[in-house]
Order: structure tokens, then sequence, then C-alpha cells
């Protein structure tokens, strides 16, 4: 399931947002202030970032630009009133993906998550292929032709980071950064996971010393 982070101090507003949203699937962290957005970003890894502007103790301007100088990269929209020309402008600046003004049209909003989301895989499409097997992005689910295969939480967040960087070298380091959420893991930990997911079919080679490349 993906996780959203939401940052949203208007009451009325943050419930609409959490009955769509959910309503999509989505895991969502709602938080009011930007302290407690920064201190959530500590435990847990998110798909996405939906930010309003204008909250307690660090904005979302501030916030965003935190997160990206500590080498966050994680997507963001900012969600917010502030519809001049020099807002729109920081926003970018301090590292958004995505601005969108209030009032708005929330079949955008969801339509505007999506297709963030699948550039996040570097992808246009719903789904990315490897061999027989393929990765819904929206729904977060693999699946050996017409069968879906379950996996536990590490064994999903190891195979969407795979697919994320497919074709490409992913460094341990990233690995058990990425699967921490703020707990360590150990390398034995990582292997026999990566060894589970070799059992179930996926084409997963160790580049020796350096990390895991689903070819």
């Amino acid at each position: 399931m993906l996780k959203i982070l939401l940052l949203e101090d208007d009451e009325v507003l943050s419930e609409t947002l959490l009955e769509l949203l959910q309503h999509e699937n989505f895991h969502i962290t709602h938080v009011t202030d930007g302290e407690k957005a920064l201190d959530a970003t500590f435990t847990t890894k998110y798909d996405l970032l939906l930010l309003d502007v204008n909250v307690a103790y660090l904005n979302g301007f501030e916030l965003l630009k935190s997160l990206r100088q500590s080498g966050d990269m994680t997507p963001a929209i900012f969600i917010t009133a502030l519809t001049d020309i020099a807002s729109l402008s920081h926003g970018f600046d301090v590292g958004a993906d995505d601005y969108i003004k209030k009032p708005f049209d929330f079949d955008e909003l969801l339509v505007r998550i999506h297709a963030l989301l699948r550039k996040s895989y570097h992808t246009y499409i719903d789904e990315l292929c490897v061999g027989d097997f393929r990765f819904v992005i929206e729904k977060d689910e693999l699946y050996r032709g017409a069968d879906f295969i379950q996996l536990s939480p590490y064994e999903l967040k190891i195979t969407k980071l795979l697919f994320q960087n497919l074709e490409k070298t992913v460094q341990k380091e990233l690995i058990f950064e990425y699967l921490g959420d703020g707990k360590e893991i150990s390398e034995g930990a990582l292997r026999v996971h990566i060894n589970k997911l070799r059992k179930i079919g996926l084409p997963i080679n160790t580049i020796k010393g350096i990390g895991y490349r689903l070819a």
C-alpha cells in the first residue's frame, strides 16, 4: 500500500482528502504542523508528500527545503492558497514536483498524484514488467502472469526499490536506508529477503561489494 504524508491544518479539507485518498487505497499519515511532518519523515519512508504551506511551527516551504537538503527526494506536491507567481516559483525552487492552488478539483489532484507516482518509477505507464513478472505501480502489487504474489513488508519495499531502479544497481546503503524507517537492519537479514525474492523467480543479480540489480 502506497504511503502518503498529508500536511494540512484545515479540518474540513483534511477530512475530505483523507476520505478521498483512503478510497484510492493509499495509507495516509495526517499531521497539522510542519514539525510533526518532519518528525514523521524520520520514522517512515513515504511514497508522496502532500504539503500545505501556511501551517504552524515550520511552514511547507521550509519543511521541503530541509528535506531536500538532507537528501530526501520523496515526490512532493504543494496544496496551497498561495496563488501568486512568487510563491509558485519559490515552491519549485525548494524542491516541489507539483504545485496546486486552492480551491482545486479533487479528480485533478488524483490525476496529478498518479502521474507523479508513475514518474518516480521513470515510466508513464501503470506497470513495469520483468520476464513473467508485473509490478502494478498504483496498487503496489506484484504479479506473475495473472497470479498475485503476497510479499512481506520488507520484501515489498525491496521489490519497489528494485523496480524503481530497473536495470540499475541499487547500493546496499540505499536499501538499508529505505528499509530502516528509523530502525537498523543487518546485511544478513537483507540477504535473507533477497533470497526469498529470488525463490519466487525475480531475476535479482548481486553486484559484489556494491548492491543488487533487477535485470
